[in-house]
């Protein structure tokens, strides 16, 4: 394959990513990692006699919570006593034994404090004889706001608007939350004790560290309510923070207020933590299809963070590169990467990373001067999506651009740069018809971004 026309590679791109999103299928990994053999439960490496339990718990938060729960019905079958999950508005599945409580995302609501306090409330009734079954995948942290006393929803609401909006990465986001929580970092496991607890994870944070997934529910903790004080240090927001949130974080650190459970609590010797999916397997997925369909391939990272203009920037240097001189790899060329940047928000307009990733790639794209040699840049394709189906607040998963969408812009009278100044990219690629949705996918393993390079035909 020396050359493809940027429709064909735009429709590759797409395929691309709906092989990466298929490979995390929350159901099927479930079902991967846990299984029945007569009354046999397998989770991983680990075999639990059924006889010896008399009530099966289920309950859980995730935007992958229902497929997740539905797999465990049919695993499980009358054998569950009773469940409770929350997910996301519009994340849904056909369960039998499995309520659903659907609440808001990314900032949380009344619908998910209501169903926070009944999770709470069914996983304290567990007894040493008991299993509990607990389902976290993406979003789980938003979907728990259940606020530690003295606290209330719209303090931890705010907080977490201030947060999202000043920059700050997902782990710092939720060592906060696991500190103004009842439910966070491994409090739920704290509230579940003595039964035997087993969490099955769908990972969407970089590195897949069980403390910060889902903020820790039922792992132990290795933040701070000090470590807390730093980050609202670090971002310059302390003003901007609730005042009754900065009470609780500063009696926390004068131990006024109980620290979270650490790896020596007791409270984790009869849990089992279990990553069912993550970035990597959407990654490798992905990276299996562009092989497929004749691209070279190379995954650059799953752990790429940092604002997203920057990451854009790089990506787009890294494709212009491999066009001038074929180095890391030669055109057809599939370059991957995944994890989950952060948009610092300055502007007034709608979008999300995603789209603002894609536009900050074209922007680079376009701006190579002729003397580079490059003169196959139009061959290259840009795609970004959140493996949700959702990017910020908008109803597109992210969008898709190549080295001919800013000339297309301009075309139509469209300056992307006050659009990228305005962290607007929804409106700038609606305009252009370039958004990427999907709908729910009712997964989350965080976002996937795609460039193909290759010589286009002319």
């Amino acid at each position: 394959m020396a050359s493809r026309d940027l429709a064909q590679m735009r429709k590759d791109a797409l395929d691309i990513f709906r092989a990466g999103v298929q490979a995390v299928e929350p159901e099927a990994a479930v079902k991967q990692y846990c299984r029945r053999e007569g009354n046999r439960l397998l989770v991983h490496q680990k075999v639990y006699d059924l006889a010896e339990f008399e009530r099966i718990y289920v309950i859980g938060a995730g935007k992958a919570g229902a497929p997740m729960a539905r797999a465990v019905e049919e695993t499980l079958g009358d054998r569950i006593t009773e469940g409770l999950i929350n997910v996301k508005y519009g994340h849904l599945a056909r369960l039998s034994r499995v309520k659903v409580t659907e609440a808001g995302h990314p900032v949380p609501d009344e619908a998910g404090l209501e169903g926070a306090r009944a999770i709470l409330d069914l996983a304290s009734r567990a007894e040493k004889q008991d299993m509990v079954l607990c389902l976290i995948s993406g979003g789980g942290s938003a979907l728990l706001p259940l606020p530690a006393e003295g606290l209330s929803l719209q303090d931890k609401q705010d907080t977490t608007k201030v947060l999202l909006a000043c920059g700050a990465t997902i782990h710092e986001i939720n060592a906060v939350r696991k500190h103004i929580s009842r439910v966070k970092g491994g409090d739920l496991a704290r509230a579940a004790y003595p039964a035997t607890l087993i969490s099955l994870i769908l990972s969407d944070v970089v590195g897949d560290d069980l403390d910060v997934i889902a903020s820790g529910t039922t792992v132990p903790d290795s933040t701070s309510f000090q470590d807390c004080m730093n980050i609202f240090d670090k971002y310059g927001i302390r003003e901007k923070v609730p005042e009754t949130i900065l009470d609780h974080i500063r009696k926390g650190i004068d131990g006024k207020v109980p620290e979270t459970p650490k790896p020596a609590d007791p409270v984790f010797t009869r849990t089992q933590s279990v990553i069912v999916g993550s970035n990597l397997a959407c990654v490798v997925a992905a990276e299996k299809k562009a092989r497929s369909v004749g691209y070279h391939t190379l995954v650059l990272s799953t752990m790429i963070e940092g604002e997203t203009r920057e990451v854009a920037r790089v990506h787009a240097g890294i494709a212009k590169e491999i066009l001038k001189s074929g180095h890391p790899l030669s055109p057809p060329a599939c370059v991957l990467s995944g994890g989950e940047t952060t948009v610092t928000i300055t502007g007034q307009g709608l979008g999300g990373r995603n789209q603002e990733f894609v536009l900050a790639a074209a922007m680079g794209l376009s701006a190579v001067p002729a003397q580079a040699g490059l003169k196959g840049r139009e061959g290259i394709v840009v795609l970004s999506a959140g493996t949700d189906g959702t990017d910020g607040p908008t109803d597109a998963a992210g969008a898709v651009a190549d080295s001919r969408t800013i000339e297309r812009a301009q075309a139509l009278g469209l300056n992307p740069a006050d659009f990228l100044f305005d962290n607007d990219a929804y409106h700038f690629f609606e305009k252009l018809g370039d958004l990427v949705k999907t709908g729910p996918t009712n997964t989350n393993v965080m976002d996937l971004r795609i460039m193909l390079i290759c010589c286009a035909q002319q």
